[in-house]
């Protein structure tokens, strides 16, 4: 007798180019995951991290230890981070161009949020700090932030979705590769 529960119908099996299409889209979601994290922690921790801690004693004169970077200090950082991944994926000079470009304009449209995002901490401060709590101000500043969130979220899912068009297939999967062995300089770090 022949066991009929582990024969598979062709039908029940995808196609081979249905199952690659979906493993581009999956490499190219964790790619914009990625990214996404990587510019909006950054993003975050530079607007809400200038208040307290190690970084106010300017060990670096700039940035992140030294306080908020200058335009030209951003304009530079973005420069430097996009030739080494430049050299990383093989990319060419066009491509490094467009990269930095496309990295430059959403960090100046941004920047304004960044700017709302700390007016919001000292009027959080005062709302919190005040002898009378007015929870109705609260929410409201908190559904603002929200929505400072949601806008700065999609300028950046904007963003990453233009570079990643500028990367080719293979280099997009070199992105994933960094992305599942912890970085494209993961190898120089020992955890």
């Amino acid at each position: 007798m022949v066991d009929q529960n582990n024969t598979k119908s062709p039908e029940a099996e995808p196609s081979r180019s249905y199952r690659s299409g979906r493993r581009g889209t999956f490499v190219i979601a964790l790619l914009v995951v990625a990214l996404l994290g990587g510019v909006a922690g950054n993003m975050l921790s530079t607007a809400f991290g200038q208040g307290f801690g190690m970084h106010r004693i300017g060990w670096h004169g700039g940035g992140v230890w030294g306080g908020p970077l200058t335009p030209a200090q951003i304009e530079d950082r973005i420069d430097r981070m996009t030739k080494h991944m430049a050299i990383e994926l093989d990319a060419t000079a066009d491509q490094q161009a467009k990269i930095a470009g496309i990295a430059k304009a959403a960090v100046a449209d941004l920047r304004p949020l960044r700017e709302k995002a700390q007016a919001a901490r000292s009027q959080a401060v005062a709302l919190l700090t005040a002898p009378t709590i007015d929870r109705t101000a609260i929410e409201r500043l908190r559904a603002e932030q929200i929505g400072l969130a949601e806008t700065a979220s999609k300028r950046i899912a904007q963003a990453l979705s233009d570079a990643t068009e500028v990367l080719s297939p293979e280099q997009r999967r070199k992105v994933a590769d960094w992305m599942t062995l912890g970085g494209p300089w993961a190898r120089w770090h020992r955890g």
